[in-house]
C-alpha cells in the first residue's frame, strides 16, 4: 500500500487588503500580504484610527443603571 503525504496550505486574507495569503514562517509580514500593508496596519494603531467604541456614564440613566444589578438571566430568555 503506498503512502502520500498531504501537504496542506494554510492561506489568509491579509487584514489590511483582503488578498490571499499563504501562511508560512518565512513570510516576513504574516498575517499580511506586503510590507506595505503591514506598515500601513502600523500607521493606523499609531494615529489611533482603530478605536473601541466606548459607552459614556452620562448615556446610562441612574434608574438603569440601578435596575441592571437587581435582574439575573435564568438562560431560557427568562430574568428573574
Amino acid at each position: 500500500m503506498a503512502q502520500f503525504k498531504v501537504n496542506k496550505v494554510t492561506t489568509v486574507n491579509c487584514p489590511r487588503c483582503a488578498a490571499p495569503v499563504v501562511w508560512r514562517t518565512d513570510n516576513p509580514w504574516r498575517p499580511f500580504c506586503s510590507e506595505r500593508c503591514k506598515t500601513m496596519d502600523l500607521g493606523a494603531w499609531a494615529t489611533e484610527s482603530y478605536r473601541i467604541p466606548v459607552v459614556e456614564h452620562g448615556d446610562i440613566s441612574d434608574d438603569d443603571a440601578d435596575d441592571a444589578g437587581d435582574k439575573i438571566p435564568l438562560g431560557d430568555g427568562r430574568v428573574s
